[in-house]
Order: C-alpha cells, then sequence, then structure tokens
C-alpha cells in the first residue's frame, strides 16, 4: 500500500466540474493498493499517517500532528502509484489491487480515518477526478508499507 501524503492549506476534488470533497488544512493523500494489501496493514497505514507530526508549532518546528491543528483529510484513489515503468514508455500496473478488492480497501481505509478524524472527505473510486491543493511547504511524503 502507497499513501503519498501533501500537507495542504487546501485541497478539492471534482468530478464532471462538481465539487465532491474539499478540505481546508490537512492533508490530500493519494492512495495506492497493491494486489497484496490487507486490513492489517491499511490498520498501519492510517495510524502512521494520522500520526504525522508534519505541521509548524510556534517555534517553526514540525512538532504537530493532524489532531493537534484540527486538519482535515481529502482521501483520493489512485491506481498509479503502482504504475511500473521498468519496459518501454507504456507503464504497467500489473500490481495494483483488482477494481473490486481496492475499493474495499479504499472504503475501509476512509471508515478507519473517520473514527479519529473530524473532516474526511473523499473522491470517488475509479472517476476521472481533478484534483486541485495549495501544497503547504511544499511538504510530501510517501508512506510504502513495504518500508513501515
Amino acid at each position: 500500500m502507497r499513501f503519498v501524503i501533501q500537507r495542504v492549506a487546501n485541497a478539492n476534488v471534482k468530478i464532471n466540474g462538481e465539487t465532491v470533497g474539499a478540505i481546508g488544512k490537512g492533508f490530500m493523500v493519494l492512495i495506492g493498493v497493491s494486489d497484496t494489501d490487507t486490513t492489517e496493514i491499511a490498520d498501519k497505514m492510517v495510524k502512521k499517517m494520522i500520526g504525522l507530526r508534519i505541521f509548524e508549532d510556534e517555534q517553526g518546528k514540525t512538532n504537530l500532528s493532524l489532531d493537534t491543528v484540527g486538519g482535515g483529510l481529502l482521501l483520493i484513489s489512485q491506481f498509479t502509484l503502482y504504475a511500473d515503468c521498468k519496459k518501454g514508455n507504456r507503464p504497467s500496473f500489473i500490481r495494483a489491487g483488482k477494481p473490486e478488492m481496492a475499493q474495499e480497501m479504499y472504503e475501509y481505509i476512509i471508515a478507519r480515518c473517520k473514527e479519529s478524524v473530524a473532516v474526511v472527505e473523499r473522491g470517488s473510486f475509479g472517476a476521472d477526478m481533478k484534483v486541485s491543493l495549495t501544497n503547504d511547504g511544499p511538504f510530501t511524503i510517501l508512506l510504502d508499507s513495504d518500508m513501515l
């Protein structure tokens, strides 16, 4: 499982020109699910993401977590995080989770996040989405379950 976490001042996602999710300060997270991911892996990833202390305190040090600053989450499914570009110029997505399984994991992650974060917004699995954000920093972190 892979999460690309961007600390944002604001972010939104639109489908067919209509805003379906928007947050102010918080994390915009692209979520990639592989064919070997489990709910146990998702639990670890969610715990790590929510606990990240990457917001600045009064001294300008990154000591504050999402809950400390009252931040929100915008969660976007992104199977292309498992693109394999080793051969040729056309990426292969063979390691990405099958759509039905990946959607179940995406829904599970959203539900787990809602247990501890007040504002959890989302995209729509498999939809053509337009994501806009103001990256704060910029500050972007890649969490990969293979490295936890």
